[in-house]
């Protein structure tokens, strides 16, 4: 970055959008001027028409990325782009220095390296960073700044590059063995998989029907309370969970399995038989709070609570970012800092009391795979933890109830821990065991101010009390009633947004920040489509012939594991612990693992289209197999060869 033309001039500070430009310019006085780039300003070419002219001819061309040369990437500045970049220019001439306030990752490190690129600024180039849009955080930025983040840069170019040649090279195939306007890409894959492995077995899935009793006892003081039968004579009797999917059958046989018939038989036998308590506990215990939001936790509990998209999540909580409301929302820390711990004691004491507050603040360590650690937690921003009521008036609905959402899980996770008591009850009843459960409250704790899936915390604390009379072991009960009680397990549920989600992140695959497109794009390349009851994501036939293509012949492209080592590698170039390139050759060509290049090279013309546009859906007992085929103007049903 040179430095050779100084000025009197204003400061120029770049920063990404003009929504963010206007809340950090109220911060600043008249000699800073703040100009959004409006995202990226370069990027590889979209389309043939994009590559500029002397590259045209080139065999690697389509990709935008020579391979022959250190996978060199061709940038472009979009057409859209091309007057912004001219006004920045002009601001930049009448400079004394430059400011870089993009965001503080890999993508907000690219945007900075490519407007030095750009821009070529002849003044001083200073980089801030900050997590939250308020005037002390820009003012300690701004005394504080640094250079741009070299690896950082390179660790999203290299995810950019992987990515489009993954892509570019994959999707053709697709398009040649399938159908046309398909597309594959590092992380899109994998989630596709997902779906339709799940799909695959709830397909397979062998319901079984299995039947207990619930009691109703009483006590001599008349209190009454339900409990089922959890064993007859010492045999357990099995819950959903104690059946194989895919027979119908019990795990153990030492189970007892009781049909319709064989449960009234029972009921008949144990209507004359004496009843007791067998066990009583009742013990103290805790519930502790959860930690304050991730990226990834706020898209699951937005789509559990208010049914948001993790588009609309996020975009929301972009919005609130940029007008200063809350801290920076691309993030898969869960600490807090010092500040913000402080304020949120304060606050606690002051509005709940001080039983409220936990002796020491609570620290919290992100557990999920491949978590970077730079940011915060999202949490509101600023000291004062401004209460969600005093900003209804400056909030849209989506907004006010995504702050509300953020302002009581920040609060509560650094609350008290709720104390409960939980009671059991087993009954004997002529050598039948029956079981009951429940929990008292007896501090509400952080429940006071958050409940998991709950819009109202008070209202949801009266349902979390599950009383059971005191007893005592050995006291006589009496049977009230015995009622018996058919069940018929269930598949494994299907993908909603929020458990997509969670599946992905647990795994390490992809960013939190990046399972918005991810959805959005597997929904417009019809891989999946909603249902509106329940919100879940269903695969459709395309997914699967897609499937089975990249199973049977990449299948290490889309495993697990290897797609989740890639975000390992990603973060070592971004920590300088590895070569970029080094990375690059032995994705594309190989080096212990078949690499891109070469498995597409040998692999291609070995794809029969009709076998991978052929699923297997069932076999008739009197004839042959029956197939769904994926034809030229869509599925249909196809049986035998």
């Amino acid at each position: 970055m040179a430095k050779k033309k100084t000025n009197n001039g204003t400061s120029l500070v770049i920063v990404e959008s003009p929504a963010k430009a206007r809340t950090i310019s109220r911060f600043l006085g008249p000699e800073y001027v703040i100009e959004a780039s409006i995202g990226h300003i370069r990027d590889l070419p979209e389309n043939a028409r994009e590559i500029p002219k002397q590259y045209k001819g080139e065999d690697w061309a389509y990709l935008g990325v020579n391979i022959h040369n250190q996978f060199e990437p061709i940038y472009v500045i979009p057409k859209d782009k091309l007057s912004q970049v001219r006004k920045l220019k002009v601001l930049l001439k009448k400079a004394k220095q430059l400011y870089l306030a993009t965001d503080e990752d890999r993508e907000g490190e690219a945007i900075s390296w490519h407007l030095c690129e750009v821009l070529q600024p002849q003044v001083p180039v200073r980089r801030l960073v900050f997590h939250e849009i308020t005037e002390e955080a820009i003012r300690e930025a701004l005394s504080n700044p640094r250079q741009i983040d070299e690896a950082l840069v390179r660790a999203q170019e290299t995810r950019r590059i992987i990515d489009r040649l993954y892509g570019y090279d994959v999707s053709p195939l697709l398009w040649r063995k399938i159908r046309p306007r398909l597309s594959a890409g590092r992380v899109q894959s994998v989630a596709v998989r997902l779906i339709v492995e799940r799909e695959r077995q709830r397909r397979s899935f062998v319901a079984a029907t299995y039947w207990d009793l619930m009691g109703i006892f009483a006590t001599r003081q008349g209190q009454c309370f339900q409990a089922e039968l959890v064993s007859v004579d010492g045999r357990p009797i099995p819950s959903g969970r104690d059946f194989d999917p895919s027979t119908g059958r019990p795990k153990d046989p030492n189970l007892l399995l009781l049909d319709e018939q064989q449960a009234r038989q029972l009921v008949e036998r144990l209507r004359q038989a004496s009843c007791r308590v067998a066990e009583a506990e009742n013990r103290p215990d805790v519930l502790r709070p959860y930690p304050p939001f991730t990226t990834s936790t706020l898209q699951q509990e937005a789509n559990r609570k208010y049914g948001f998209t993790a588009r609309q999540t996020m975009q929301v909580a972009q919005s609130l970012y940029e007008t200063g409301y809350i801290t920076y929302v691309r993030t898969d820390s869960t600490s807090l800092a010092a500040v913000a711990i402080e304020a949120a004691r304060r606050l606690i004491a002051a509005q709940f009391g001080p039983e409220y507050l936990p002796p020491q603040p609570r620290v919290y360590q992100t557990k999920v795979k491949n978590a970077q650690e730079a940011h915060e937690a999202i949490r509101p921003a600023g000291h004062d933890m401004r209460p969600p009521e005093s900003l209804r008036d400056q909030l849209t609905d989506e907004q006010f109830k995504l702050y509300d959402l953020i302002w009581k899980r920040t609060i509560a996770c650094q609350m008290a821990d709720a104390r409960i008591r939980r009671i059991a009850i087993k009954v004997d009843l002529g050598g039948a065991l029956f079981q009951a459960a429940g929990r008292v409250i007896e501090f509400p704790g952080y429940l006071r101010a958050y409940v998991e899936g709950s819009d109202d915390p008070e209202a949801e604390l009266a349902q979390h009390d599950q009383s059971l009379p005191a007893v005592e072991t050995g006291e006589p009960l009496a049977c009230q009633s015995l009622e018996p009680r058919s069940h018929t397990t269930q598949p494994p549920s299907r993908y909603s947004e929020a458990s997509l989600t969670r599946a992905l992140e647990e795994m390490g695959i992809g960013r939190p920040s990046t399972y918005a497109s991810i959805i959005d794009t597997i929904l417009a390349r019809d891989y999946v489509f909603k249902l509106k009851r329940g919100n879940v994501l269903v695969p459709t036939w395309t997914a699967f012939a897609v499937c089975q293509l990249m199973e049977w012949h990449f299948e290490h492209l889309i495993d697990y594991k290897f797609t989740a080592e890639m975000e390992d590698q990603l973060d070592a170039i971004s920590r300088g612990e590895l070569g970029h390139l080094e990375y690059l050759r032995r994705f594309y060509y190989g080096d212990g693992h078949p690499g891109l290049k070469p498995q597409l090279d040998q692999k291609a013309s070995q794809i029969d289209a009709r076998e991978v546009n052929r699923i297997r859906i069932g076999t008739p007992s009197d004839g042959p197999p029956v197939y769904v085929r994926i034809g030229r103007y869509g599925p249909y049903l196809e049986q035998g060869r």
